[in-house]
C-alpha cells in the first residue's frame, strides 16, 4: 500500500534523526559519561572545580572546591548560619594517600530576613578545600588521573528553604598542571580573612554579653563600623542590637549572648569584616558562662523544609503491589493508543494488512517485530530514567518534555509526519533508491523501527493507571522496575499484536481503494493537533516569544519541503532561498526556543515571589495558588485542609481534568465552603522540589491529586478525576 510504505520510509529516517538529537540533548543536559561536575536546580548551579598548577605528586597540595551560583534572591549559609539555616557540608571520596582539609570559608555577609539575621552567601561563591598528597598515594593501575568524589548538601533559602544535595565526580590529570580555574580560586583566596594577632586583644563575659576588645586592626578602619561573625554557632544573638566604639586604635564591641545558648567554648574564633575585607582572630574566653539552656530553634521556613524531608509520609501503595503495578502499566499502555499522536501510527500499521490480506505468517512476524521495538524502547527509556535518578537527577515520567529543545524536536517530528500524511511530499522523493526500497526488502526490521517511532510519539503522554505503577517502579529493584516499563510497552503494542495473530482480521477490513488516501489525509489532523499541543507546552515554558519562534520555524520548514517537491530551476531557486531564510531564522530565533529567553520561567518566579507575601486565609480560599516547598506544612499546621494539583502543560490527562472536574463550579463552591486551600504545583519545567514531593507520595509523574490534613495520611486520588471522587475523599477527612 502506497500510503503505508511512504509512512514507513519517512518514519525510518525521522526516528534515527530524532533519536540522535534526543541523545545529544540528554547527554548535554545531564552530563552523561565521565566526570559529573555540575548539579543544577532551579535555585543553585553547583560545580566541582580543581586547581593543580604544579601537577599531582607527594607533598604537594591540590585545591578543589564547590562553586555555588545562586539565582537572584536565593542564598546559602556560612559555617555559622546565624539565626537560622544550615552550613554547606562535604563528604569526600578519595583514594588512599589523599587527605581533604577543611573548607576555606570566604567572608560571609549578613542576610536580614524579617527580624532574623543570617550569615551566608549570595551571587557566586567558591568553597575551596585543600587536598594533601601524601607519599602513600599511588595512581590507580593504567590511569593517569586522580579521581575525586564529593557528596555535598546545602540549604538554599529565599523566604522559603529547600534542602538540596548533589554527587560529583572529577578526574584530575596527574601529569601536567590544571590552571583553568585559577581565577575562581584566586577570588576565593582573596575573600579569605587575614589572621590578626591576639596580642593585646581580649574576649570576656560581661553579664549577658561578650565584650570584645581588639588591637592591631589597620589604622584605615579607625572610626568605621565593623561586622563581627563568631565561628561558633548559637553563642551570640545575631539579630540583637550590638554596640561598638573606637578608643584610639582599639576597637570594642559588645555582643549579646543568645537567649537559648547551646555552647560554652573556652576559646572562640571571630571574623571581623568591613567592605569586603576581613580579619580572623582566636581568643580565650575570660569569665564564667551563664547556665546553659536548650538550643535555639530554627526559622519557620527552615523547620517546614526539614519536616517535609524528615517526616516522609508512606507512599501510596497499590493493592497487590508489584502485580497490580504490572497490570496498571499494561492498561496504561493500552490507553496510550488512543492519544492523538499515537493513533495515526497504529491506524496506518493496521491498514497495512490490506496489502497482503492472505499473508498470515507475515502479519504475525510483523506484529512480533513491532512489539519487540515498542518493548525494547520502553525498557531503554526506563533504564535511562532510573540511571539518571540513581546519578542524583530529580526526574520523573515526562522529564524529556521539561526541556524546550526536546519539545521543539517533537514539534518538528510531528509536523514532518503530518505533512507526509497530508500528501505534501513522499519520503521516496528525497531518499536514495536503496533506502526507499528498504521497507520492501526488510519488513521485519521496518516493523521494529515503527515500534520505536510509536514509543517516540507516545513518550510525551501519560495515561490513566500509569502514574501509580511508574511511581512504584522507581522504588523497586532494577529487574522489577524494568519489568513495569516492559509491561507498559506490551500494553501499547497489544492491539496490533492481537490483530496480527487473528487470521480473519484482514478480511474484516475494506478492500484497498480511494478511501485509503482519504483516511491517510484525515490522520494528518491528529498529528497537527499534537503539534499545537507542543507549541502550547513551549508557550508555558518560554512564553509568547518562544511560541512565535517555533511557529515561524515550522512555517519555514513546511515551505522548504514544499519547494523541494517542485521541479526544474524553480525548485533550486526557491529551495535555496528558503533554506537560507531558515538558517538565518534559526540563528535569530533559536535563543527563544532555549532557556535564554525564558519569560515564562521569569513570570513563574515572579508569581511564586508574590505568593510568599502575607495573605489572609479568606484570600487563599476558593482560588488556585502556586505551590511552594513548605507551604502545605505551614497551612496544615494551622488546621487547614489543603488540596494540591500536581500538573504540567504537557500532560493531556492533567488538562482534561483541569477543564472538567477541577472547573466544576459546584465542586469549587463546596471546597470553598469547607475552607479548603487549593494549590497547584506546575511541573512543566524541571523542579526538584516538586519531584521530591511526588516521590514522597510514591509517584514520579503527573497528574497527582492529593488532600492534606494535619494528623491524617495524605489522600491520593485517581488520575482521571471525578467530582464524586473529590467529594467522597473530602467527606472522609
Amino acid at each position: 500500500m502506497t500510503c503505508a510504505r511512504s509512512l514507513y520510509r519517512v518514519c525510518q529516517f525521522l526516528v534515527f534523526s530524532a533519536a540522535t538529537f534526543f541523545a545529544s540533548v540528554v547527554c548535554a543536559q545531564f552530563n552523561l559519561g565521565g566526570d559529573k561536575t555540575i548539579v543544577s536546580t532551579d535555585q543553585v548551579r553547583a560545580e566541582l572545580l580543581a586547581h593543580a598548577p604544579e601537577g599531582i605528586s607527594a607533598g604537594r597540595t591540590v585545591w578543589v572546591g564547590l562553586q555555588l551560583r545562586h539565582k537572584p534572591e536565593w542564598h546559602t549559609y556560612w559555617k555559622n548560619s546565624g539565626d537560622s539555616g544550615l552550613p554547606t557540608q562535604f563528604e569526600w571520596s578519595l583514594p588512599p594517600g589523599v587527605l581533604a582539609g577543611e573548607i576555606a570559608w570566604p567572608l560571609p555577609k549578613k542576610l536580614p530576613l524579617g527580624t532574623l539575621v543570617n550569615y551566608g552567601y549570595e551571587g557566586t561563591v567558591l568553597l575551596a578545600v585543600p587536598l594533601t598528597i601524601s607519599p602513600n598515594f599511588s595512581p590507580p593501575p593504567q590511569s593517569n588521573k586522580l579521581q575525586v568524589g564529593l557528596r555535598a548538601s546545602w540549604l538554599v533559602c529565599r523566604t522559603e528553604c529547600i534542602p538540596e544535595e548533589g554527587e560529583f565526580l572529577l578526574n584530575i590529570p596527574i601529569q601536567g598542571s590544571t590552571v583553568l580555574n585559577a581565577a575562581a580560586f584566586q577570588t576565593a583566596w582573596t575573600a579569605q580573612p587575614q589572621n590578626l594577632s591576639a596580642t593585646g586583644s581580649r574576649l570576656r563575659i560581661n553579664g549577658k554579653a561578650l565584650e570584645l576588645i581588639l588591637e592591631g586592626l589597620p589604622k584605615s578602619l579607625i572610626g568605621k563600623s565593623l561586622d563581627v561573625f563568631p565561628e561558633t554557632a548559637e553563642v551570640t544573638n545575631p539579630s540583637a542590637q550590638s554596640s561598638q566604639s573606637w578608643q584610639g586604635g582599639i576597637w570594642q564591641a559588645s555582643l549579646p549572648l543568645a537567649d537559648q545558648r547551646s555552647a560554652s567554648p573556652s576559646t572562640m574564633a571571630l571574623v571581623i569584616t568591613h567592605e569586603g575585607q576581613g580579619w580572623r582572630v582566636q581568643l580565650p574566653v575570660e569569665g564564667a558562662w551563664p547556665a546553659n539552656v536548650k538550643a535555639s530553634g530554627v526559622s519557620p521556613a527552615l523547620q517546614a523544609a526539614l519536616d517535609a524531608n524528615a517526616q516522609t509520609p508512606e507512599p501510596a501503595a497499590l493493592p497487590g503491589s508489584f502485580l497490580a503495578a504490572l497490570l496498571g502499566a499494561l492498561l496504561g499502555g493500552l490507553l496510550l493508543n488512543l492519544m492523538p499522536c499515537v493513533f495515526p501510527v497504529l491506524a496506518i500499521k493496521v491498514l497495512s494488512f490490506t496489502q497482503h490480506a492472505d499473508d498470515h505468517r507475515g502479519h504475525r512476524i510483523s506484529g512480533v517485530a513491532y512489539t519487540l521495538g515498542v518493548v525494547a524502547s520502553f525498557m531503554a527509556l526506563g533504564l535511562l530514567l532510573l540511571g539518571l535518578r540513581a546519578a542524583g537527577e530529580s526526574l520523573g515520567w515526562g522529564f524529556q518534555l521539561q526541556n524546550p529543545l526536546v519539545v521543539t524536536a517533537l514539534a518538528v517530528l510531528f509536523t514532518l509526519i503530518g505533512l507526509n500524511l497530508a500528501g505534501l511530499y513522499e519520503f521516496g522523493q528525497f531518499a536514495p533508491t536503496a533506502l526507499s526500497s528498504f521497507q520492501a526488502k526488510h519488513p521485519v526490521v521496518d516493523s521494529f523501527f515503527t515500534g520505536i517511532l510509536a514509543v517516540a510519539v507516545a513518550s510525551p503522554c501519560s495515561a490513566p493507571f500509569m502514574g501509580a505503577s511508574l511511581g512504584l517502579a522507581v522504588t523497586l529493584p532494577s529487574v522489577q522496575a524494568i519489568s513495569i516499563f516492559a509491561a507498559l510497552g506490551v500494553g501499547l503494542a497489544l492491539p496490533y499484536l492481537l490483530a496480527s495473530f487473528v487470521p480473519s482480521f484482514a478480511s474484516w477490513l475494506p478492500k484497498p481503494g480511494a478511501w485509503m488516501q482519504v483516511l491517510r489525509r484525515l490522520l494528518a489532523f491528529p498529528m497537527f493537533m499534537t503539534v499545537i499541543w507542543m507549541v502550547w507546552i513551549l508557550g508555558h515554558q518560554n512564553g509568547v516569544d518562544g511560541v512565535g519562534a517555533l511557529l515561524t520555524l515550522l512555517l519555514i520548514l513546511s515551505a522548504l519541503i514544499w519547494s523541494i517537491t517542485l521541479s526544474g530551476q524553480l525548485r533550486v531557486v526557491l529551495a535555496s532561498t528558503i533554506l537560507l531564510i531558515g538558517i538565518w531564522a534559526l540563528w535569530a530565533l533559536g535563543p527563544y526556543l532555549l532557556e535564554l529567553h525564558s519569560t515564562a520561567e521569569n513570570n513563574s518566579s515572579s508569581n511564586a515571589t508574590s505568593q510568599t507575601q502575607p495573605q489572609t486565609q479568606n484570600q487563599l480560599q476558593g482560588q488556585w495558588q502556586a505551590w511552594r516547598p513548605g507551604l502545605v506544612e505551614q497551612l496544615t499546621a494551622q488546621g487547614k485542609t489543603v488540596f494540591v494539583d500536581f500538573t504540567a502543560a504537557w500532560c493531556v490527562t492533567c488538562q482534561y481534568n483541569k477543564q472538567t472536574t477541577l472547573a466544576d463550579q459546584q465542586l469549587l463552591a463546596d471546597l470553598k465552603s469547607r475552607q479548603v486551600i487549593l494549590l497547584r504545583a506546575d511541573w512543566t519545567r524541571r523542579d526538584a522540589a516538586i519531584t521530591a514531593a511526588l516521590a514522597r507520595l510514591g509517584r514520579n509523574g503527573v497528574p497527582v491529586y492529593v488532600f492534606y490534613k494535619q494528623g491524617v495520611a495524605p489522600k491520593v486520588l485517581s488520575e482521571v478525576l471525578s467530582v464524586a471522587e473529590v467529594r467522597s475523599a473530602l467527606s472522609g477527612l
